[in-house]
């Protein structure tokens, strides 16, 4: 399995394919005889980038593909990770947990921002209606 020497580029294009390679790794990890179509619907990515994918992790030395034959006695690939492979999906684990986590103290802070906007507004509310009450003229 040859692979074109390609590399993504932009920022976001880079995040993008990071995040895909991780959820690779990981699915791969959990079961290495998945099929790239497989693979392709877990990860709601095209065949095309998986097989890309799959290729420049081959490249790498991250992903070893063997043949076998699977159950419908037809011929496919496992793609089993290399112990750099292992040391990847490692590393990229504890980087996705520290981005997951500042996510969520960011979420945790917007969520209490709103909170206490909504506390203002009813309390604005209750206000409101008090002074409409205060002021009604008696027919």
């Amino acid at each position: 399995m040859t692979a074109p020497k390609h590399k993504p580029a932009g920022g976001h294009a880079r995040m993008l394919s990071d995040e895909v390679r991780y959820r690779l790794l990981k699915l791969l990890y959990s079961d290495p005889a998945l099929s790239q179509r497989d693979l392709a619907r877990e990860l709601g990515v095209s065949l095309g980038k998986v097989n890309f994918c799959l290729r420049a992790l081959i490249d790498r030395g991250s992903v070893k593909a063997t043949n076998f034959t699977n159950s419908k006695n037809r011929k496919a690939y496992m793609y089993l990770l290399t112990p750099r492979g292992i040391e990847e999906k490692a590393r990229m684990t504890a980087r996705f947990l520290k981005l997951r986590i500042r996510e969520y103290e960011l979420l945790k802070k917007e969520i209490e921002e709103l909170r206490d906007h909504a506390r203002q507004s009813q309390r604005g509310q209750r206000n409101l209606k008090a002074l409409k009450c205060s002021t009604a003229r008696p027919y």
